[in-house]
């Protein structure tokens, strides 16, 4: 069945803080030089924001650069950062520590990233952007000399089981494309082979952030209020910290980032944030308390070291897509943006200059990056991360000397030696993990939580979580690892069955999935792939 398609000057594939960011600047810089540029961007949740998920506390350096009267037009910042605290955890315990200088959130607003970027969506569209939410941008379109032409949707209203064709879905063609997909992003994964974009570049390294929503009693909200952790309930050598904002209206936002790096596939990192919940320190912000929501989501930690190739023909990668997240600052929507910002000023020139040619290479991008405050502050942290292979001591030790001795100017460079997946220990070396039961007040288990993510998929689509060979799972997950897919990841996918009966074998429940792609990162065979499902489906993210 043939595709029709549509043409524009630029295609987004992606509605976070970059992509929105990335059509207001083409718009407003073609505004300002009396040109008309034509844009459209995709957004696979079912609206803008639908499936954003971040701590968050957000910079507003960036925000000012885009849109500088961000006050006067409304921009949902509503609570101040006000004070910072950083707890080390033992079980029983917590103990103060001095805030490190990255994490000092003075002139920052806690926020709600998914209405953050409704708002933002809203300036797109007054600029004259096209905006379709519900289209998952499922194949990258190439002309025949190899550069990129757009992407093409998926195809909607199969059949049962997938077993019918439905709709074939849409192609939209493009001088440039930029792919702003966050974190592991389905197509540039696609990109990175296709065009080399890793070559040279450190193995990327990943964090899974798990995130809960609270209305909590009055005499327990402190509007402003920022506490990190580091510490139990993972060991030492375990990457992973807890975060803790209190916004607006009696709500509070409280998660935990875990390194995907750990060792143990015995791990689950669901399960420890809900025990992080029941340390005394934190269990009682909650007393009395409901949560409202939950989610998850993966995040690209491997900082400038990591960063791929940003360009090729006809496109190129903004945001969590390429890797743009100050790590020890816990944030990543400025950096986002600012990336966006180059970007879309590089591409409106190229455009500009080359009216009637197409494929060509927003190199100008690339080389406005390593003029930027963006390039300056991912330099200067480059070494935190990943000196916490050495444990948290030492790390931290580390940190500080590269922070206050070299002022994040040390003449060498730290590097990620391996990917994530490659990091698991064989089962048979590692100790079993015995995590308490839900208590269904504070703590909960995976599938009432996803209930509250509003995920859904239609019954009717074919599967997105693909397997490379059907037999690795028992094979060689099961059999090594104790098949870490069962824990790892936070929506309850992944079920070996029919064990008991000594005919074991994977179930997906590809209904439950969330989008965080931390089974496509970490599993230790790599046979996972997750694909780009209809659009629209997925979570429904309310506030988070």
């Amino acid at each position: 069945m043939q595709r029709d398609y549509m043409e524009y000057d630029v295609v987004i594939v992606g509605g976070g803080p970059a992509g929105l960011s990335a059509a207001i600047r083409l718009k407003q810089v073609a505004e300002q030089k009396g040109q008309e540029i034509s844009v459209c961007l995709l957004e696979k949740g079912s609206e803008i924001g639908a499936h954003i998920l971040s701590g968050a506390v957000i910079e507003t350096g960036a925000l000012g650069e885009l849109i500088p009267d961000w006050k006067e037009k409304g921009a949902p910042l509503n609570t101040p950062a006000l004070s910072d605290r950083f707890l080390y955890l033992t079980e029983t315990e917590s103990i103060q520590l001095p805030t490190p200088p990255q994490m000092h959130n003075h002139g920052n607003y806690i926020v709600s990233l998914g209405n953050f970027c409704r708002w933002l969506g809203e300036q797109a569209e007054a600029l004259g952007v096209e905006i379709y939410p519900g289209f998952a941008a499922a194949e990258v379109l190439y002309h025949a000399d190899g550069s990129v032409k757009g992407v093409a949707t998926g195809a909607m209203g199969t059949g049962k089981n997938g077993d019918q064709p439905g709709e074939p879905g849409m192609e939209l063609w493009a001088r440039q494309t930029i792919f702003a997909e966050g974190c592991r992003g389905s197509l540039t994964k696609m990109l990175f082979e296709r065009f080399a974009l890793r070559d040279g570049a450190d193995p990327q390294t990943y964090g899974i952030g798990i995130k809960e929503l609270w209305e909590v009693k009055p005499e327990n909200h402190k509007p402003g209020t920022i506490t990190h952790t580091v510490g139990w309930p993972v060991d030492t050598a375990t990457y992973g910290g807890s975060f803790m904002y209190h916004l607006e209206d009696n709500q509070v936002v409280v998660g935990y980032v875990i390194g995907l790096d750990y060792t143990n596939p015995y791990l689950s990192p669901f399960e420890e944030f809900q025990r992080f919940k029941t340390h005394p320190a934190i269990k009682g912000v909650f007393e009395g308390g409901r949560r409202l929501s939950y989610g998850a989501r993966a995040l690209s930690e491997g900082g400038i070291q990591s960063l791929p190739k940003l360009t090729f023909p006809g496109g190129l990668l903004v945001g969590d897509t390429a890797g743009f997240l100050n790590v020890p600052k816990i944030k990543g929507t400025h950096t986002a943006m600012k990336s966006a910002i180059l970007a879309a000023d590089a591409v409106f020139e190229l455009l500009q200059a080359n009216p009637e040619v197409q494929g060509l290479e927003a190199t100008g991008y690339s080389a406005s990056f390593k003029q930027s405050w963006l390039h300056e502050e991912l330099h200067q942290v480059r070494n935190i991360r990943p000196s916490f292979r050495w444990g948290l001591w030492p790390a931290m030790i580390y940190s500080a000397i590269d922070t206050f001795l070299f002022r994040g100017k040390a003449p060498w460079t730290l590097r990620h030696k391996h990917a994530d997946h490659e990091a698991l220990r064989p089962a048979s070396e590692c100790t079993r993990i015995d995590y308490p039961k839900p208590d269904g007040v504070l703590t909960f288990d995976r599938l009432s939580s996803v209930f509250i993510s509003n995920t859904n998929h239609s019954e009717d689509q074919p599967p997105h979580l693909k397997l490379k060979d059907a037999g690795v799972p028992i094979s060689f997950n099961l059999a090594k690892y104790d098949a870490p897919e069962q824990r790892y990841c936070p929506a309850g996918v992944y079920e070996i069955v029919g064990q008991e009966e000594g005919s074991p074998r994977l179930q997906i429940n590809a209904q439950n999935c969330v989008h965080c792609k931390t089974c496509d990162i970490k599993d230790p065979s790599q046979n996972i792939n997750w694909c780009t499902p209809e659009g629209g489906g997925g979570p429904n993210y309310p506030n988070m």
